[in-house]
């Protein structure tokens, strides 16, 4: 059965982690979830408030973690998740985030980037060249990335699918499926 690694940390938006969480056991995948240490990931929830300019966060679910980072052994995973939230741009800094995430990337294996989940591996350079979607706020710092940014819910580029945040899961869900079917000759669900 094919494995994913879903990457994350606290203040991971919810939707953009169990959405991908969950559609990948769905497609016949297996997932773990890796994170800093073993304790529960505190996921958030990002809403839009008319009176407020920027999203409102509230706390959400609790996400079991599988493994910690510096202990994840890239070989026995065929595709990468990375959610987003605020998550992503702490989660960049640690050694073992840009070891595992340079793994996928040289190697050509499916890469599926939700919202700020994108600045993970824009921060290593790993974007150069590439095309991608993202939370539009951070559009600038993808094109500073040297990423082209293209509004649309499923943008897939090679080895890479990703997509503006939580509203774009259906058509997200559906190219990633297939982005990650291809890649190990299964069928997508």
């Amino acid at each position: 059965m094919p494995r994913a690694l879903l990457l994350t940390g606290d203040a991971a938006e919810e939707l953009d982690t169990m959405y991908p969480y969950y559609r990948v056991q769905e497609g016949g995948w297996e997932v773990d979830v890796a994170s800093r240490t073993l304790r529960d990931v505190q996921l958030v929830i990002h809403e839009f408030d008319p009176n407020s300019d920027a999203y409102v966060e509230k706390n959400g679910r609790k996400l079991p973690v599988d493994v910690p980072w510096a202990e994840v052994d890239v070989e026995r995973y065929d595709a990468l998740i990375i959610p987003g939230g605020r998550a992503p741009e702490w989660i960049r800094v640690d050694a073992d985030v840009r070891r595992i995430t340079e793994h996928f990337f040289a190697r050509n294996l499916p890469v599926a980037l939700v919202c700020h989940g994108a600045q993970v591996p824009a921060v290593y350079g790993l974007l150069k060249g590439r095309k991608t979607a993202c939370f539009p706020p951070i559009t600038g710092d993808m094109e500073n990335a040297g990423a082209t940014v293209i509004d649309a819910p499923d943008v897939v580029d090679g080895n890479l699918v990703s997509c503006r945040g939580w509203p774009d899961m259906p058509q997200f869900g559906r190219a990633m499926m297939e982005l990650f079917a291809k890649s190990v000759d299964t069928p997508s669900a």
